[in-house]
């Protein structure tokens, strides 16, 4: 950074700078770090990660949807509402790489609305899998009452409740911060969701940190405790004697799923503290912050999709059939 944008940035931190000026000195540094270590080409993994996820979640949001059975469940339908949730995520996430890549210069209202978005379906897609645990617990705690418990149309309500709850808190900033700007034509050449909640964050710091530390421990602590009580209803079962029992395989399957949605947040989070600190080179906050974004971020959508098809049996089964039935159709179709 030379000496005129180092001034602007100090300027910044005491408050007295302009929205305008502040967001394209930011976007513009931002840039420039991303060009010096050629950080476009981390668009590659972040195209086949994704490509990969959205020919799977499709297939299985469709045995599920078609399937009157599994569509019934409550599990099948938290499967589906973390596979949409997903998508949703990974294609916002794509379309951000690749005009950040060509240097789209992008409207700021529309950046801020994308983060909106893409906050909403992370926050989902985190208290979707949090509300997986809770789910298998209630299943194997009350077994007799459990679809008394949790029937269909109130599931569906509850995955309403989920995405209002995941959406309210970023949609409020932006229509908050939409108030408060004066010039709502401006344009960024790089739209990142650090970026835009880095810069809500002079204006909420507290309220931001609050939100996703209270989110995070509270789904966490929710996840342990369904765990442990699991362990302790089912440990006389016989169930955990095996060291390769599918209890076991299933616990370290689910488990590492969860540690690789949890672990970006946290590393978000990170991000987020660091991004206003003038002894924490700019380089680095922009490393952490692609690979983060571009990788980490992707490998849980990545996984889940084929772990959810190979591990559920009853998902497996009716992806085999539809399969079937394809080939048996396919010759008549040549004829």
């Amino acid at each position: 950074m030379d000496m005129q944008r180092r001034e602007a940035f100090l300027f910044w931190t005491s408050g007295t700078m302009t929205s305008s000026v502040l967001i394209a000195n930011l976007t513009q540094d931002w840039e420039e770090s991303i060009r010096r270590w050629h950080l476009e080409f981390f668009f590659i993994p972040t195209t086949v990660i994704t490509l990969a996820t959205l020919l799977a979640n499709p297939v299985l949001l469709t045995c599920i949807f078609l399937s009157r059975t599994l569509r019934r469940e409550t599990r099948y339908l938290l499967v589906a509402n973390t596979l949409i949730a997903d998508t949703l995520f990974l294609i916002l996430n794509l379309a951000t790489v690749i005009c950040n890549t060509v240097r789209v210069q992008i409207p700021w209202l529309l950046c801020e609305l994308v983060t909106a978005v893409t906050v909403t379906t992370y926050c989902c897609a985190i208290l979707t899998v949090t509300l997986m645990v809770m789910d298998t617990y209630a299943a194997v705690r009350w077994p007799l009452h459990y679809h008394d418990i949790l029937p269909p149309a109130r599931t569906h309500r509850i995955l309403v409740g989920v995405w209002v709850l995941a959406a309210v808190y970023p949609f409020t900033l932006v229509i908050m911060m939409e108030v408060q700007r004066g010039n709502p034509q401006e344009k960024v050449a790089v739209c990142l969701v650090l970026i835009s909640l880095g810069f809500i964050q002079l204006k909420d710091v507290v309220g931001i940190h609050i939100y996703f530390f209270v989110a995070a421990l509270v789904c966490t602590l929710l996840i342990f405790y369904c765990y442990i009580r699991l362990y302790m209803v089912t440990r006389t079962h016989g169930i955990w004697q095996s060291r390769f029992s599918r209890a076991r395989v299933t616990l370290l399957a689910h488990g590492l799923l969860l540690l690789l949605y949890f672990a970006p947040g946290f590393v978000f989070a990170m991000e987020l503290s660091l991004f206003h600190r003038k002894d924490i080179s700019q380089d680095v906050r922009v490393w952490i912050s692609t690979v983060n974004m571009c990788v980490f971020m992707l490998l849980p959508r990545a996984i889940a999709p084929y772990m959810y098809g190979l591990r559920y049996r009853e998902l497996f089964d009716t992806l085999m059939q539809l399969l079937h039935k394809d080939r048996r159709l396919s010759p008549i179709t040549v004829s």
